[in-house]
C-alpha cells in the first residue's frame, strides 16, 4: 500500500511539474511571468480545485528553505563581480535602509488604517519587506530584459542580498512577540551575530569549496554536481547551526564559486541553473497548494489596500531613501524601485507566524499571498513597459557559445577562458606573434563577430574579437593585460 502511495504521489509531482511548465509557455507567450502561473496551477490543483489536501506548513516552510538556499546559490553563481562591486553600497543600503524603511512603511499604514497592533502591523512589514530573489533573477531572465547603468547588478544584489535581513526581522519580531517583556534593543545582538557569521562563513566557506572542488579528483565527472550541492548545503545549514544567516552565507559562496575557476565549471553552473529553475516551480507549487481561493476573499479590500501601499508608497519611499546619496539618475532610481518583486519568500516567511501560534497569523498569510499575487501580476508584466518609459532598457549582449568545451586535469590546471580584444587597446590592429604573449599560453579560436577563425601567428587581432586562450593563471593574467592595455595615444 505504501508503494501504491508513493507512486500516486510521484504521477501528481509529475503532472504538477509538467502541467505548470506548459502553462508558462503558453504565459510567456501572453506576457504573463511564469511565477504566476506557478501558483496558479498549485491553487487550482488544491482543495478548492482537484480537491488535493495540502496544508502542511511545515512541509511547506522546509521545502521553501531549502529551494531558496539553491536559488541563492545560483543567483550568487551568476553575479558578475566585476559588475556588481561598483553598486556594493548601494546594494548594502537597500538590503538594510530599504528593507527596514519598506517594513516600517507597512506598519505605519496597517496600524493606523486597519487597527493592527503594532507588533503584528510590524510582523506584516517585515515578511513583505524584501524583493524575491526567484521572482527577479526569473523574471529579468524571462523578459530577456536588459537595464541600462548599474539598474540590472544593482537588482540582482538587493534580491540575494535582502532576504537575511527579511528573516531577521521576522524571527526577532515572533521573539518580542512571544517575549512581550523584551526590549527592541534586546534583538540587536541577534542580528550583528547572524550577519557577521553569516559573511565571515560565507567568504572561508565559499573558498575552501573552491579549493575542495579544484583539488578533490573524481572517477566520475556526474559526481561533481552531487559534490557540489553537498558542498551548498554543507555551507547554509552549518552557518545556519553555528548562528548565522545561511542565506547570506550561501550567496556570498555563490558568488565566491562563480567568479572563480574550477574545474567542469560550466557544466556545473548548468546543473544549478538547472536545479534552480526546479526549485522555483516545487516552491510556487507547493505555496499554491497552501492556498483556498475562498479563504482570501474575506481579506481581499485588506490584501489589494496593502498591496497597492506597497507597490506605489512603501517600495518607492524606501529605495528613494536607501538611495538619496547615491550618484544615480533619478529614472534609474526608478526603476528599481518599480522591479519591487514580491515572490515566494513573503509566502514563506508568513508559515513562520502560523507555526508560532501568532494570533492573527492565517490572516496575515492570506494577506501576504494575495501581495505577492498582486506584485508579480502587476509589476512582472509591466517591467518592460516601465523599462522603456524611463529609458532604461537596451538590448542584451549576444554570448555565442564556444564550440569547444575543456575540461582542466592534473594538479597545476590550466584553464581555457575567452579573453576580449578592447578597441583601441595595444592588441586592436596587431599580429599574434608580435604581441609576444606568454609561450605557456596557446590560442586556440577566434571569434569575430560570430564568425570562427583559426588562428596563426600572422593572423591580426582586431577589436571586438573574442580569443579562446589555453593557460595557466598567471599567464591568463598576461594575456588580458596584454589584449585590454591601451593602445599609444
Amino acid at each position: 500500500m505504501g508503494e501504491v502511495h508513493a507512486e500516486l504521489f510521484l504521477l501528481i509531482a509529475g503532472v504538477l511539474l509538467l502541467g505548470s511548465l506548459l502553462m508558462s509557455r503558453i504565459g510567456g507567450r501572453l506576457g504573463i511571468p511564469g511565477l504566476l502561473l506557478f501558483l496558479g496551477v498549485g491553487m487550482l490543483a488544491g482543495s478548492d480545485g482537484l480537491g488535493i489536501q495540502f496544508q502542511d506548513y511545515r512541509l511547506a516552510q522546509a521545502i521553501g528553505t531549502v529551494a531558496l538556499c539553491f536559488i541563492l546559490f545560483q543567483g550568487g553563481l551568476d553575479t558578475n563581480w566585476a559588475h556588481t562591486r561598483p553598486v556594493v553600497r548601494r546594494g548594502l543600503s537597500l538590503a538594510t535602509v530599504g528593507v527596514l524603511g519598506t517594513a516600517g512603511i507597512m506598519a505605519a499604514f496597517v496600524h493606523y488604517a486597519f487597527g493592527f497592533p503594532w507588533l503584528t502591523a510590524w510582523l506584516l512589514g517585515a515578511v513583505v519587506s524584501s524583493t524575491d530573489a526567484s521572482a527577479v533573477f526569473s523574471v529579468l531572465k524571462e523578459r530577456q530584459l536588459g537595464l541600462k547603468g548599474d539598474v540590472a547588478p544593482l537588482l540582482e544584489f538587493e534580491s540575494g542580498g535582502n532576504d537575511p535581513m527579511a528573516v531577521f526581522l521576522t524571527v526577532g519580531l515572533l521573539e518580542l512577540i512571544a517575549n512581550p517583556g523584551l526590549g527592541v534593543l534586546s534583538i540587536v545582538p541577534l542580528f550583528l551575530k547572524q550577519m557577521l557569521l553569516g559573511a565571515v562563513f560565507g567568504v572561508v566557506l565559499g573558498r575552501a569549496a573552491l579549493w575542495v572542488l579544484n583539488r578533490l579528483q573524481l572517477q566520475f565527472e556526474g559526481l561533481y554536481s552531487v559534490l557540489s550541492l553537498a558542498l551548498a548545503l554543507t555551507i547554509f545549514a552549518g552557518t545556519a547551526v553555528a548562528g548565522g544567516s545561511g542565506f547570506l552565507a550561501i550567496y556570498i559562496a555563490g558568488v565566491i564559486l562563480g567568479n572563480a575557476d574550477f574545474i567542469h565549471k560550466r557544466s556545473l553552473i548548468g546543473f544549478h541553473d538547472g536545479l534552480s529553475w526546479l526549485m522555483q516551480v516545487a516552491m510556487f507549487l507547493t505555496l499554491g497548494l497552501l492556498v483556498n481561493p475562498h479563504e482570501l476573499l474575506p481579506t481581499a479590500g485588506l490584501a489589494i489596500a496593502c498591496a497597492l501601499v506597497l507597490v506605489f508608497l512603501a517600495r518607492p519611499v524606501s529605495v528613494y531613501l536607501a538611495l538619496a546619496r547615491a550618484k544615480m539618475p533619478l529614472n534609474e532610481k526608478s526603476m528599481v524601485a518599480w522591479v519591487g518583486l514580491r515572490g515566494a519568500v513573503p509566502i514563506v516567511l508568513a508559515t513562520f507566524p502560523l507555526l508560532a501560534g501568532v494570533p492573527q497569523a492565517q490572516t496575515l498569510f492570506n494577506i501576504v499571498f494575495f501581495i505577492v499575487l498582486v506584485s508579480v501580476l502587476l509589476q512582472g508584466t509591466t517591467l518592460t513597459l516601465v523599462a522603456r518609459f524611463l529609458h532604461v532598457r537596451e538590448a542584451l549582449p549576444v554570448n555565442a557559445a564556444s564550440p569547444i568545451t575543456y575540461t582542466p586535469t592534473g594538479h597545476d590546471r590550466n584553464n581555457m577562458v575567452e579573453v576580449e580584444v578592447v578597441p583601441g587597446s595595444a592588441a586592436d590592429g596587431q599580429r599574434i606573434v608580435d604581441l609576444h604573449l606568454p609561450p605557456e599560453a596557446l590560442v586556440i579560436l577566434i571569434n569575430r563577430a560570430g564568425e570562427y577563425l583559426i588562428p596563426r601567428g600572422a593572423t591580426d587581432l582586431r577589436g571586438g574579437d573574442q580569443v579562446l586562450v589555453l593557460a595557466g593563471p598567471e599567464e591568463l593574467r598576461e594575456v588580458r593585460r596584454t589584449l585590454g592595455r591601451p593602445g599609444p595615444a
